[in-house]
């Protein structure tokens, strides 16, 4: 089976209160199924590590809204160490591409205690790019960004809807790998983030069924949010 090429994709950002995620949420589950990837309770915790040099250029290409940008980000989910993820997420004339390949539990720790990511046995262009960034633009971790989704998709248009709750940041970035780590909020209380992404369209029965003109869409960024409340 051959792989499909990662694609650039429309991600659209809506800001959204207590009182109106229920409302949206009662309405996506009747188009809409949930990720497979959930727990029972329907939502998965995502922790992300993100990078930036020593420029803070990613920093403030979102700050400026550049175009285009990248930026290199560390995932895992649940607070488990069996799936780590090395993504790069660039954004380019309004659209989002997310180039992603598996890393392992070693060349993580060994990257927290301040070494380089090991590529002797690597043949994934992702880690050697990222190693050549920190070797040349001293690429290192800045931020931990954490949150819980609730994720739902549709085939047609690969639409995925997602509601991410408790946003937070964290500097203890040593203890990326840990089961809890400190953490603060970075959003005003009650307020949380919808995001709508998508291939080549979103059906009128989805955008009509959110009501998506009469939310006002936002550029926000979890990473610049969590980046300015921690001074850089």
């Amino acid at each position: 089976m051959i792989a499909e090429e990662p694609k650039f994709r429309h991600e659209y950002k809506y800001l959204i209160s207590a009182a109106q995620l229920p409302i949206l949420r009662s309405r996506v589950e009747n188009i809409m199924r949930l990720d497979s990837h959930v727990g029972k309770n329907g939502i998965y915790n995502i922790r992300s590590l993100y990078f930036d040099d020593y420029e803070n250029r990613c920093f403030y290409e979102n700050e400026n809204g550049t175009d285009p940008r990248e930026k290199f980000r560390i995932r895992i989910y649940n607070h488990s160490t069996e799936r780590i993820t090395l993504e790069c997420k660039k954004k380019e004339r309004g659209k989002n591409l997310k180039l992603s390949c598996p890393l392992t539990l070693e060349q993580i720790l060994r990257l927290l205690d301040g070494g380089g990511i090991d590529t002797s046995e690597q043949s994934c262009p992702l880690i050697r790019k990222m190693d050549l960034q920190m070797k040349t633009r001293r690429l290192r971790p800045v931020i931990i960004v954490e949150y819980d989704r609730i994720p739902y998709v549709y085939k047609n248009g690969n639409v995925r809807v997602t509601f991410d709750l408790n946003i937070s940041s964290s500097v203890a970035l040593r203890d990326f790998t840990s089961e809890t780590i400190p953490k603060r909020p970075v959003m005003p209380a009650g307020w949380h983030l919808m995001e709508v992404k998508f291939d080549e369209f979103l059906p009128d029965y989805i955008y009509n069924g959110l009501n998506l003109g009469s939310l006002q869409q936002s550029t926000f960024s979890k990473y610049y949010l969590c980046r300015k409340h921690n001074h850089n």
